[in-house]
């Protein structure tokens, strides 16, 4: 019975906890080593007790408090290959911690079973997981600029989902961003935002996903309410209303679920 909980989500920090048995994954490292302490410490763990890190790609806001935990800490960092070359450059010390592979590999850890995808984001080679253990799967599912094929492959017979609602597009093209930056995020390499989330969580539904769980909402381009609208709108006129729809705070650790 995998236990799921998102540590911090939003485009300022993002970081979540999955465990199965005797294995525990920290799913990107985008807060501080003390924040990811408090967190892990809550869920009755800590940095040292982890079985590995799995990173999705290099940007401040899923790898801040990785340099410093790889300091101090000798657990296994996994990442892909562009990824590692990325972080190699900027953190010299990180070198020969990193356990590598290509988008669309896939490797064990203890109780898991993790399977990568790509996704389609401006960075070396970010990518997605899925994680099998326990009898269910677990996605993370983020920084998509568009969704592909890849993805939705990945994604079909997927029991728990964290899904990317990073955006509403109206309130993004309002908002006080430099217009640069919001063709950036709007382009085919950066964020999904709420509606496309919404199709793509109905894609999931209807490919057997019991629960979807939104993150990376921008504290500044969206809002819970905004993102769960959408999505569960969607839900609801595609015949899957029952599934668990929820949104992960931004700074804090959000509920805990196990998957039964």
């Amino acid at each position: 019975m995998p236990v799921i909980c998102t540590l911090a989500s939003s485009s300022r920090g993002n970081a979540s906890f999955v465990a199965e048995g005797h294995t525990s994954l920290l799913l990107d490292a985008g807060i501080s080593l003390r924040r990811l302490s408090q967190g892990l410490k809550l869920l009755g763990s800590s940095p040292g007790c982890l079985s590995a890190v799995l990173i999705t790609h290099e940007h401040s806001d899923h790898i801040m408090g990785l340099p410093l935990l790889a300091a101090k800490y000798e657990v296994p960092i996994y990442c892909s290959r562009g990824t590692a070359r990325a972080l190699q450059a900027q953190y010299p010390h990180l070198k020969g911690r990193m356990r590598t592979f290509f988008a669309g590999d896939a490797f064990s850890v203890g109780d898991f079973e993790v399977r990568t995808f790509p996704t389609s984001h401006d960075c070396a080679e970010s990518v997605g997981y899925v994680m099998r253990g326990g009898g269910a799967k677990v996605a993370l599912a983020t920084d998509l600029g568009c969704v592909t094929q890849e993805v939705e492959n990945a994604l079909k017979g997927v029991d728990f989902l964290l899904l990317e609602a990073n955006h509403d597009i109206e309130k993004l093209w309002m908002g006080s961003y430099p217009v640069g930056l919001k063709k950036r995020i709007l382009g085919k390499k950066g964020h999904l935002n709420n509606e496309d989330s919404a199709g793509l969580a109905v894609y999931a539904a209807r490919n057997g996903t019991r629960k979807i769980v939104l993150v990376h909402l921008s504290q500044e381009n969206n809002t819970p309410n905004l993102a769960i609208g959408a999505v569960s709108r969607a839900l609801a006129d595609s015949g899957a209303g029952h599934v668990m729809l929820d949104a992960a705070p931004p700074q804090t650790a959000g509920n805990v679920y196990i998957l039964e």
